[in-house]
């Protein structure tokens, strides 16, 4: 029965893949770009309904993850139940992908880049469970503090109407945690670039894969050198933005200038 499900759900995202519509979830139609040419090699875009992954081979999992929330599709959103039916996406090649054999007691969260939270009807919840939008998240990380800072990025998008969001992977220092016999890298920190056009603030929170209650609001073009990864769809004049302040427990951004 579940490969059932999966054969049919691949049926439709690789129908949905065919169709242009996959610059939709990138501000300007322009998607973020490797600048680092070691993040390359088996590097495969995958379009879903209603996001985008940058999946790699190397990592077992996403580079990045790109949604465009408007207020009107949250709202949806909101009277959506989550499936919580993960499988592989039989798009990528043997041996890239990561299984659901390789979470199973690693101790690790299946952690949504682009969240279940924020899908508005049932083909998109199905496609978020995919394991081409997952990382090995720290269980409590997963489920208190990123929690929180997609719920408030969640409750930005309904104040000002829209915002596109990139949510991906950070992997730092030479010894690199892995899970399952795919050998599925760990992050060790989960970053999300958030650009609202109507008020044009673009801004980047980062925080630790860990249990720390902590999280930094970074410009968008500090991250840019750290991931290794650009954002050209975002104008510069906001990429650039240094003293953003965002309030992950709560709701809030303030900005005092560039």
């Amino acid at each position: 029965m579940k490969k059932l499900f999966a054969c049919l759900l691949m049926a439709v995202a690789s129908h949905t893949f065919a169709a242009p519509a996959c610059t939709d979830f990138v501000p300007d139609g322009q998607f973020p770009k490797l600048t680092n040419p070691r993040m390359a090699p088996k590097t495969r875009m995958l379009c879903y309904s209603d996001f985008v992954v940058l999946h790699s081979g190397i990592t077992h999992g996403p580079l990045w993850s790109a949604e465009h929330l408007t207020r009107d599709r949250l709202e949806a959103a909101k009277d959506m139940t989550r499936t919580n039916r993960f499988f592989a996406d039989e798009r990528l090649p043997d041996g890239e992908g990561a299984t659901l054999a390789d979470y199973r007691r690693s101790g690790f969260d299946r952690g949504h880049m682009s969240p279940a939270g924020n899908r508005w009807n049932e083909q998109a919840m199905a496609e978020s469970f995919s394991l081409a939008n997952i990382v090995p998240q720290n269980r409590i990380n997963n489920q208190r503090l990123w929690s929180h800072i997609e719920s408030a990025v969640r409750r930005l998008t309904m104040k000002y109407g829209e915002a596109w969001v990139v949510t991906g992977p950070l992997f730092t220092g030479a010894q690199l945690q892995t899970i399952g016999a795919s050998r599925v890298l760990v992050p060790t920190q989960i970053f999300k670039v958030v650009y609202v056009p109507s008020q044009q603030l673009a801004f980047a929170i980062v925080a630790d894969n860990t249990t720390a209650e902590h999280y930094e609001v970074r410009s968008v073009r500090a991250l840019e050198q750290q991931s290794g990864i650009s954002f050209p769809g975002i104008p510069a004049n906001a990429a650039s933005q240094t003293r953003v302040s965002f309030n992950g427990h709560g709701f809030g951004v303030s900005r005092w200038g560039g």
